[in-house]
């Protein structure tokens, strides 16, 4: 099985981190993208180390940090404590963003000003032995496939991958066409299924079938290859409701099992 079903911390900021552990064992999920917002600060002190052992030690993979470098400025001490962090926890990848608010049509000197300050990031990460991610989000430098492809030439190191979610205004075939442009480069991907109102729209995964199940399995075929394997992330489930979330992880395994089956 190259993509396994996982989970995205933020999804249940309300709970404790033993919380999220034990869903996420209950629902059958692979492994935990865990948040530097609520779940695992930046500062690499014991209580991260220990999140990271405890998340292992319940079978479950931690598939990546997600931390928000680069959202804005981000100063040394900001990135060493991220970084810090992503090294307790044991985590082989980290998430950076391109600076919200600086978007495709923003000035060149913005533009530049932001793909200079990823190409820092990105070195910093390496520097650690990690894996810089991007994260795929609107009002960004990689709110489009199209844009991120311009991102990732612009910063011209070819160790930064992506991750990427579907624009829910987005018809199912034209997200597909999206993912579709950024495989060569793609990490994880964040999982979800929205109406047009977006995050206030929420949806059952089942009812994204027609999204998902091709984008899973265009994944498994064009993505580039993953250390320790691609995941697909749940996040933001309807109503934040936790058997929504083991409803969710059912589908994307019913998903994730066709692909296999497929192998056969």
């Amino acid at each position: 099985m190259t993509i396994a079903a996982g989970l995205c911390s933020i999804t249940f900021r309300t709970l404790s981190s033993d919380d999220v552990i034990a869903l996420a064992v209950r629902a059958g999920a692979h492994g935990i993208e865990w948040g530097a917002d609520v779940h695992a600060a930046a500062g690499g002190d014991a209580a991260v180390a220990g999140l990271g052992a405890r998340t292992r030690d319940a079978g479950l993979a931690v598939v990546s940090y997600g931390s928000y470098l680069g959202m804005a400025r981000s100063s040394d001490d900001q990135i060493d404590a991220v970084l810090d962090s992503a090294e307790a926890l044991g985590a082989p990848m980290v998430r950076i963003w391109a600076e919200l608010g600086v978007t495709p049509v923003s000035r060149a000197d913005e533009r530049r000003r932001v793909t200079e300050h990823t190409a820092a990031l990105v070195d910093r990460v390496a520097e650690r032995g990690l894996v810089a991610t991007l994260e795929f989000h609107p009002g960004t430098l990689t709110e489009s496939a199209s844009s991120t492809s311009e991102l990732l030439e612009a910063v011209g190191r070819t160790e930064l991958r992506t991750h990427w979610q579907p624009d829910p205004s987005l018809a199912p075939e034209t997200a597909l066409d999206e993912l579709a442009q950024i495989t060569p480069h793609l990490a994880h991907l964040h999982v979800f299924a929205w109406g047009a109102g977006g995050i206030e729209d929420r949806w059952p995964l089942a009812d994204g079938a027609a999204l998902w199940a091709p984008a899973l399995e265009l994944a498994d075929r064009e993505g580039a290859p993953v250390p320790g394997g691609r995941y697909a992330l749940c996040e933001y489930v309807r109503d934040d409701d936790p058997e929504q979330f083991v409803a969710d992880v059912r589908a994307l395994r019913s998903w994730i099992d066709d692909i296999d089956h497929g192998r056969q």
